[in-house]
């Protein structure tokens, strides 16, 4: 099969000549029965697709169009809801002439399965095809992107990311695509590309870079780093406005517990890491990040405060699982991951862009667990409600799987400081 960034950069080298609808991808919108149906076009069109069960029992949806310029470039995003939907059930829809389709999620969630990548370009792009192969064959339900796309969707007046959603498209149209901001996607413009490009789960905010949603037995997060990362140029009222809201989301979910019993968060810069270029795991805006400063609240007491379960991350280019870790201490043992008396984090920022990846140091960090500069990404099974399964896949090593670990917890347990006191554990530094 042809790559599909060498496919893509022939069609889409005239972009502001093709008017059809193009770059089509679907999210989950407020649960895993609504979802949003988003796409380009280049001259005006309508905001309506087909929609139904069968290709010959279609009806028409309408949703919003926003028109926005970059670059010279005018662009239409379309936007569908399609709300309702029942459990396990084979969808079409089409948009003009072009013919998707998409399978709902089955009405048992307790168990499936999530890919979780950060880092992923069109240049050198590694993951790319293991990605479309496995998404499109089943291997998981979705897909969650923990910041920097494309490297960048805003390069060349944003030709680059229609180049990036296109090369996409054959799997992000059948299964959910989940993403957030990082770094990469400020385009001096407020990060004007990444929130035209994409719909996700509405918080109240006019901003898509935070939100939450609960699927089965999890409670997802999706937070924005950048707001602190960019602090400078865009000033603060974002980190309040994202916090505001974290606490009270937090708080919901906790309450919440018997019904949703895990609470994982996903951001783009990480709190910890140990490769050997990790100054980005100890600048300073990294230390506000995770602390706070000066007055600017930080992210990590509210996750430990409310017990969160998994922490995602990208950034970084590399994989690293750390040993559960609370405000520079971790806690490593036998069975550190049952009942884990602190946040687990999961660096996975190897999915491949035009920077190589990141090299570790010789001596490994000892709140680092398992950690690895193979090009690859994470694919997450929640199992039940007790027990999430991971498993790191290398590209380099042919798919095979480079580390696997269950993360369990009985029923009701929420890790506390009386815990890690008694516990005890290990200093950073």
């Amino acid at each position: 099969m042809m790559n599909p960034w060498i496919l893509l950069a022939c069609l889409c080298s005239g972009v502001q000549g093709l008017t059809g609808p193009e770059q089509v991808h679907i999210a989950f919108y407020t649960s895993p029965w609504d979802i949003s149906v988003s796409w380009i076009t280049f001259e005006q069109a309508e905001p309506s697709l087909s929609f139904g069960t069968s290709t010959s029992t279609m009806q028409n949806v309408s949703g919003t169009t926003n028109t926005w310029v970059f670059g010279g470039i005018t662009r239409h995003s379309h936007s569908v809801i399609l709300k309702d939907l029942k459990p396990s059930t084979q969808y079409y829809y089409q948009i003009e002439k072009r013919l998707f389709n998409f399978r709902s999620l089955p009405a048992n969630l307790n168990s499936y399965k999530v890919c979780v990548f950060g880092d992923l370009g069109v240049y050198n792009g590694r993951s790319t095809q293991s990605i479309i192969n496995n998404g499109i064959a089943g291997k998981f339900d979705f897909i969650v992107h923990i910041g920097d796309l494309a490297y960048d969707l805003h390069s060349n007046n944003g030709k680059l990311g229609d180049q990036y959603m296109n090369a996409l498209e054959p799997v992000v149209s059948k299964i959910p695509y989940m993403v957030i901001a990082g770094n990469h996607e400020n385009d001096n413009a407020n990060f004007t590309n990444f929130k035209n490009r994409f719909v996700m789960p509405p918080t109240g905010s006019d901003d898509n870079q935070f939100y939450s949603l609960n699927i089965g037995p999890v409670h997802w997060v999706g937070l924005s780093t950048e707001y602190y990362g960019f602090e400078e140029q865009y000033g603060s009222n974002s980190i309040f406005t994202q916090y505001n809201w974290l606490t009270k989301d937090l708080e919901v979910a906790n309450k919440n517990r018997e019904n949703v019993p895990w609470i994982a968060l996903y951001q783009h810069r990480p709190f910890y890491c140990s490769v050997e270029e990790g100054a980005d795991c100890t600048l300073y805006e990294n230390v506000v990040l995770r602390h706070g400063a000066l007055g600017l609240p930080g992210l990590e007491p509210e996750y430990i405060k409310n017990s969160v379960d998994i922490g995602f991350a990208g950034h970084m280019h590399a994989y690293e699982r750390m040993w559960p870790v609370a405000d520079l201490k971790y806690y490593r043992g036998e069975d550190a991951y049952h009942n884990p008396v602190a946040p687990v984090y999961i660096l996975t920022g190897s999915a491949g862009c035009h920077s190589s990846g990141m090299k570790f140091s010789p001596i490994p960090m000892p709140w680092s667990a398992h950690r690895s500069d193979d090009y690859g990404y994470t694919v997450m099974t929640v199992a039940n409600k007790t027990h999430i399964h991971f498993e790191q896949i290398s590209i380099d090593k042919n798919g095979d799987v480079i580390d696997s670990v269950w993360v369990s917890k009985d029923v009701g347990h929420l890790h506390t400081q009386r815990m890690r006191e008694d516990v005890g554990g290990f200093k950073f530094y």
